[in-house]
């Protein structure tokens, strides 16, 4: 018989989902305006520049990068110092960065500081998904990653919101709405108690925490292989499509003749349909989850990410063309919904925010070598190819998935 949901419960999950929201308004204010804004920075004049596309890559692996590391460090210290507390730390630190962004006046400075943020959103990952498999029951686990991944997606459409309102005023002001996410911290500290599991097993343990070495010991270490080359595969794929195809939108022979203004509503416009419908398939992998299990369920999905990808860019297609395959391919990234509530059980408690920290986050290093790494094959003001040859990653990934470990529950 299911027990109703505890008054912590709750505040545990709203905690993390608002935390997973403000993560994707965060992570994507960029991705949004990174052409235009990179193009002001570097003085080009126009987006279909060369150095655009080069810089703007390089500062969005600045991104990712930051954001593997901060999954492992803030991953230690919610493993060391408790959940709700450090989650509260890594919220202020995407906002507080986020925010300052808007001072930027050469590429590198948006690059700092861009890293610097990234830091706070890859540990609010790890902190709040073990936050929820320590406070929430085991069958609604496959249901919560659909709600905390939603969070996400929600976060990215007020990003799209605020580039639509924003869209008259300079690049640069679309940062300051990142500011936002400070306020939540105040409510967490004082709502949002510490996962009984953690107390219970920091007392085993005599309050010493093992380090990210023990990630590489024992029956952990295949475990930790297993993911890292899952995560690090897909991730590298997915980034490369999150970051590269606007550029694509913008620089489209039908396309690059239109207003700074039409460009941007083309832009939101695609971001809507992926979103959008990014939504249902986190609810519908969440469901397959239960009935065929996480590994199968990945594997299938991400086979189901290249088909799409391969139709999108298989061959030359015009913003009308693209704009009826988003929804296809939006709707495939519902599964890294499943690897919120997939990947901390997989581990020991005192490792469970360090080993998905750093398993999941760790492909952010590899994603961000292949956002450079892929940018490499574009022709000026054509980014196809790009798309193209990432999607065939997602073949290795869906193999590869059949041999990550069984979900413990």
């Amino acid at each position: 018989m299911n027990r109703p949901l505890t008054s912590q419960q709750w505040k545990s999950g709203i905690a993390a989902w608002l935390g997973w929201m403000f993560d994707g308004l965060d992570m994507h204010l960029y991705t949004l305006v990174a052409a235009p804004f990179v193009a002001q920075l570097i003085s080009a004049t126009s987006t279909t520049d060369p150095q655009v596309g080069r810089y703007a890559s390089i500062i969005q692996a600045a991104f990712l990068l930051g954001w593997a590391l901060g999954g492992g460090f803030f991953g230690y210290l919610g493993d060391r110092f408790g959940r709700a507390r450090t989650l509260s730390l890594t919220v202020l630190t995407y906002a507080a960065f986020t925010g300052l962004s808007v001072f930027a006046h050469t590429w590198w400075q948006l690059m700092i500081l861009r890293f610097l943020a990234a830091l706070g959103i890859g540990g609010e990952w790890a902190v709040g998904a073990s936050l929820l498999a320590e406070t929430w029951p085991k069958h609604w686990r496959p249901w919560i990653a659909a709600v905390l991944q939603s969070g996400v997606n929600i976060g990215i459409l007020c990003a799209v919101l605020a580039n639509h309102l924003l869209a008259n005023a300079p690049p640069r002001f679309i940062f300051l709405v990142g500011v936002l996410p400070a306020l939540l911290v105040f409510w967490i500290r004082r709502a949002v108690p510490e996962p009984a599991e953690w107390h219970a097993a920091r007392v085993g343990a005599q309050n010493k925490s093992p380090g990210v070495g023990e990630l590489f010991r024992g029956e952990t270490r295949q475990i930790t292989v297993w993911v890292m080359l899952v995560c690090g595969i897909s991730l590298t794929a997915h980034w490369a499509f999150m970051f590269w195809y606007g550029m694509h939108l913008r620089n489209l022979p039908d396309v690059v003749g239109w207003s700074n203004a039409d460009k941007n509503h083309l832009v939101n416009t695609a971001m809507f349909w992926i979103i959008g419908s990014s939504i249902a398939g986190n609810f519908f992998s969440g469901w397959i989850a239960r009935l065929i299990g996480y590994r199968a369920t990945i594997a299938w999905t991400f086979a189901a990410y290249f088909l799409a990808m391969l139709g999108a860019y298989g061959v030359a297609r015009n913003h009308t063309a693209l704009l009826w395959w988003f929804p296809v391919i939006g709707f495939c990234q519902g599964v890294f919904a499943l690897f919120t509530m997939y990947l901390p059980p997989l581990f020991p408690t005192l490792l469970r925010t360090t080993g998905a920290g750093f398993c999941y986050n760790i492909g952010r290093i590899a994603a961000a070598f292949g956002t450079v790494f892929f940018g490499l094959f574009s022709k000026v003001g054509d980014h196809r190819m790009v798309l193209l040859y990432a999607g065939f990653l997602f073949v290795p990934a869906a193999a590869l998935a059949f041999q990550m470990p069984r979900a413990k529950d």
